[in-house]
């Protein structure tokens, strides 16, 4: 038997568009004498379709794209996402659903039984969970159908009371399948093949994985959809971060071998997250799972140009960067807004940055924009002596200027704030937090550089001077970050501490931090939510990423 795994990039909500796509796959896999293809979860509406699945017409399109799909589905089986209706009057109205398709009809539906309500997963807010489990029936195979979240607990989570496949295995079925969307972070995407092959070693059954792949707004999809033999042995692995179609067959004695029963310890998920911060854990993935970020905001929304306002600086750089490489140097620009105390090198390293990635760049100076500025408050602010004010004055001129070239000329502003500074608050509303899409806010300082070493991995595109040098807002003179800031060594595994692993200020202490630093980052933290709240979407790349992952009261003390 002839299966195919349809690793696909899918748009929310556009129908006509991820439908055809499927469609093609079904008659690539047909054309190959295929059996059965698998698509990932919901990829018919594309994941996550959040509140468009409160619109009845959104509902009803997934219906007739499961129709369309029907009459395709006639020498081929086809399993496939979509939201479907639940037919008892209690509880919510619709599922998150599995349907197998073939000889033109529906054969069944598997309904996903564990609906994630955790960091930026909100499913439970939308479907109602399995509450009846069935094996579908397909060629004298039988399959055992899941949905994403569904594998991830093995009787270890507690959240969960329900494990589906405990339900499924005593069918005896033949062949776990899981459709998948499940997103990219730089530690859940080395656990999962361990997940995996858990399953595989629990129950004894060879495992069909299909995840999707691209992003959507913040959200990155890696794909790596795998066949996994009984032995935990990996058969068949895709690519990460592009699309593809791969086949794989079933043979009594080839993919498929007699189930062997392997106890496996369990692994609680509190240890999925590392304890010590690593900067350059992942970094080659990390950079790939931005680069998506970047094409599919742009693709997906229509855009095509973008515009950094480069300093000089390491965050600037290594955005710029990552724009050219994602859309191309000739689509992306560098706006050079020089102050008084912008030192010569700052800008001398723009302009060698720009030239080294071959994208245009412009020069605005704002000296005299500011004394302009300066002289128009000097009657309210009373000759008070130059601060936070001036400073904050100067980055929203510049976020004033690079706005009117992005409105001018229909580019979109990526913000090159950094997750240590966000989490800080040291950044200003309206000027350098500004803008359509931030690249970096979900890496630390430390994992900015992890990125520009990478990006110079072959050839310096960065130049060496922006890496070297001391950090620095460059707002007054002779100002470093490190004025306002610890340094990013030290503040850096102290935040990941508190945002990624949840850390309370006396567990943070009890690790052989200063008390009085602590308490001084943390407050940092918890009183510039106000920042973070206006803040524009951010690529996640981290398991706890300032958003939607990250829901904190901003009138809160603790």
């Amino acid at each position: 038997m002839k299966i195919f795994l349809a690793q696909q990039n899918y748009h929310i909500g556009n129908f006509e568009y991820n439908t055809n796509k499927i469609i093609e796959a079904i008659e690539v896999a047909k054309k190959q004498n295929g059996d059965l293809i698998v698509f990932s979860e919901l990829c018919i509406c594309g994941y996550p379709p959040r509140d468009f699945v409160e619109f009845t017409d959104f509902i009803e399109q997934g219906f007739a794209a499961i129709e369309k799909i029907r009459l395709v589905a006639d020498t081929i089986g086809v399993l496939v996402g979509c939201p479907s209706r639940n037919p008892k009057v209690e509880g919510k109205d619709l599922f998150n659903s599995a349907f197998l398709l073939y000889e033109n009809e529906i054969k069944g539906v598997a309904h996903k039984t564990l609906l994630p309500t955790y960091d930026i997963f909100d499913e439970y807010r939308y479907f109602e969970p399995a509450y009846e489990w069935n094996i579908l029936e397909f060629k004298g195979l039988k399959l055992a159908v899941t949905i994403c979240e569904d594998i991830w607990n093995l009787g270890d989570h507690p959240q969960y009371r329900i494990c589906p496949m405990d339900k499924l295995c005593g069918q005896n079925p033949d062949l776990m399948i899981n459709l998948s969307a499940s997103p990219f972070d730089y530690i859940h995407a080395t656990e999962r093949k361990s997940i995996l092959k858990r399953n595989v070693a629990k129950y004894g059954i060879p495992m069909i994985y299909c995840n999707t792949t691209g992003a959507q707004t913040d959200i990155v999809f890696d794909g790596g959809s795998l066949v996994m033999d009984v032995d935990g042995n990996i058969i068949k692995e895709l690519p990460y971060f592009r699309e593809d179609l791969q086949e794989v067959n079933y043979t009594c004695n080839g993919l498929f071998k007699e189930p062997v029963l392997i106890h496996v310890k369990e692994i609680p998920f509190t240890q999925i997250i590392p304890e010590n911060f690593d900067a350059t854990k992942g970094t080659e993935i990390i950079y790939n799972a931005l680069i998506s970020g970047i094409q599919d905001y742009f693709s997906k929304m229509g855009f095509t140009k973008a515009i950094v306002a480069s300093s000089g600086g390491i965050d600037s750089a290594v955005v710029l960067a990552l724009a050219s490489k994602a859309l191309g140097s000739e689509n992306v620009n560098a706006l050079l807004l020089p102050s008084q105390f912008s030192t010569d090198h700052s800008v001398a390293d723009a302009i060698e940055l720009s030239k080294n990635l071959g994208n245009r760049y412009d020069i605005i100076p704002i000296k005299d924009i500011f004394n302009q500025f300066d002289l128009s408050l000097q009657n309210v602010f009373h000759s008070l002596p130059f601060n936070v004010a001036e400073e904050n004055l100067q980055s929203r001129i510049r976020g004033a200027l690079v706005m009117a070239m992005a409105n001018k000329f229909g580019f979109i502003l990526l913000n090159t704030s950094n997750k240590s500074e966000l989490a800080c608050g040291y950044g200003t509303l309206y000027g350098d937090m500004a803008g359509g899409l931030g690249v970096i806010g979900d890496l630390y300082k430390l994992q900015v550089y992890a990125i520009a070493k990478y990006i110079n991995k072959d050839k310096e595109i960065i130049p060496n001077n922006i890496i070297t040098k001391a950090p620095s807002a460059e707002l007054r003179p002779n100002q470093k970050d490190s004025d306002s800031l610890p340094e990013y060594d030290i503040l850096d595994p102290i935040l990941y501490q508190y945002i990624e692993r949840r850390q309370g200020a006396r567990e943070i202490i009890n690790k052989g931090n200063d008390p009085a630093l602590v308490a001084r980052i943390l407050k940092l933290v918890n009183t510039n939510e106000y920042k973070r709240n206006q803040f524009c979407p951010i690529i996640r790349v981290s398991p706890k990423a300032f958003g939607l992952g990250r829901r904190m009261p901003i009138v809160g003390k603790y």
